[in-house]
């Protein structure tokens, strides 16, 4: 089969197309015969060598994809075969086919196309698992979202528009805070022209917001735990600006402050399933009903991979950058 491997740590052009085996499900996995694959920031740090994939999983990269079921494996019913679905993968995305537990996919509705569907399992399961399951999120809250116009922070509002929470966002440009307004935040700050802590008191008449989903890391955050309510949530999901800093450890234990954080690629197969389930039941049927879609920025065909990471490190999307792999039937 087609797919796309990393020929060695380095810049977009690493990405180079080559042949390999089609993949032999195992027991509990189906084969999904991909027709887009979701293109993430995860990916971007494995292609330089940062981020190796976890022990058994495909060199390949790629976390996300949407396809058809042509096979199975022992323990999975056969009438899944023939089935639309999206998936987390812990790697392979970028190939004609791919790898999944079955426990881990969603059916696709028909409403939505594979390019969609491919966009949304990955930052769909980090939004929904960090903001939602550790920050503990709710109808009434206000929260703060770095990178507002992502692939996760466009999710993120999205969520959290449909649950009821206001959305205080940060961005590059005046231009990326009017996309996020346009997606649905309520309030867009522009980090390059205003310092983003003033902001948040100001939007917020001092009272801080009761969580921060944060990929940045480094000095934002202290600068985060300012921008907290007291009993405030603060969730960690990636570190572009650095791994270390200093807090003020008193300021966590007078204003009862929570810190913590994830990584999803490395999670169990079962977590994952947990998780898979949990999306399922609480937000997929918006999915179904048309209420919740990804926003997309560009879609690249599966030979100019590279091309697609060299957007997303430039920085100028605007939502999902996907892969397609193949047409729809």
């Amino acid at each position: 089969m087609r797919a796309i491997a990393i020929s060695a740590p380095g810049g977009p052009e690493v990405l180079v197309e080559t042949q390999v085996e089609v993949p032999v499900p195992g027991p509990g996995d189906v084969l999904i015969e991909v027709a887009a694959a979701g293109v993430n920031r995860p990916d971007i740090f494995q292609r330089k060598g940062t981020y190796p994939p976890p022990p058994g999983a495909s060199p390949l990269p790629g976390l996300e994809v949407a396809g058809t079921i042509v096979a199975v494996g022992q323990g999975v019913d056969a009438r899944a075969i023939g089935q639309r679905v999206c998936s987390l993968v812990a790697g392979g995305g970028y190939a004609e086919y791919a790898l999944a537990p079955y426990a881990q996919c969603l059916p696709v509705p028909a409403a939505l196309s594979m390019e969609e569907a491919a966009a949304m399992p990955e930052t769909l399961m980090t939004v929904w698992h960090n903001l939602f399951e550790r920050a503990y999120a709710a109808e009434g809250d206000s929260v703060l979202i770095h990178g507002g116009t992502s692939g996760i922070g466009t999710t993120a509002i999205s969520l959290c528009r449909l649950f009821g929470i206001t959305t205080i966002v940060t961005c590059g440009s005046d231009e990326k805070c009017r996309a996020a307004l346009d997606w649905g935040a309520d309030h867009a700050v522009n980090y390059r022209s205003e310092d983003f802590v003033e902001a948040v008191r100001r939007i917020t008449n001092g009272a801080g917001v009761n969580a921060v989903l944060d990929m940045v890391g480094g000095d934002y955050l202290p600068r985060n735990i300012d921008c907290l309510a007291d009993d405030g949530r603060h969730v960690s999901i990636a570190v572009l600006r650095g791994g270390k800093t200093e807090i003020a450890i008193r300021d966590l234990m007078v204003r009862r402050l929570t810190l913590t954080g994830s990584t999803l690629r490395p999670r169990s197969p079962a977590f994952k399933a947990m998780l898979v389930e949990e999306i399922n039941r609480t937000v997929w049927p918006l999915v179904e009903e048309g209420r919740f879609r990804p926003a997309m920025d560009r879609i690249f065909p599966i030979a100019e991979a590279a091309a697609a990471h060299a957007r997303m490190e430039a920085g100028d999307h605007v939502g999902k950058i996907v892969l397609k792999v193949r047409e729809e039937a």
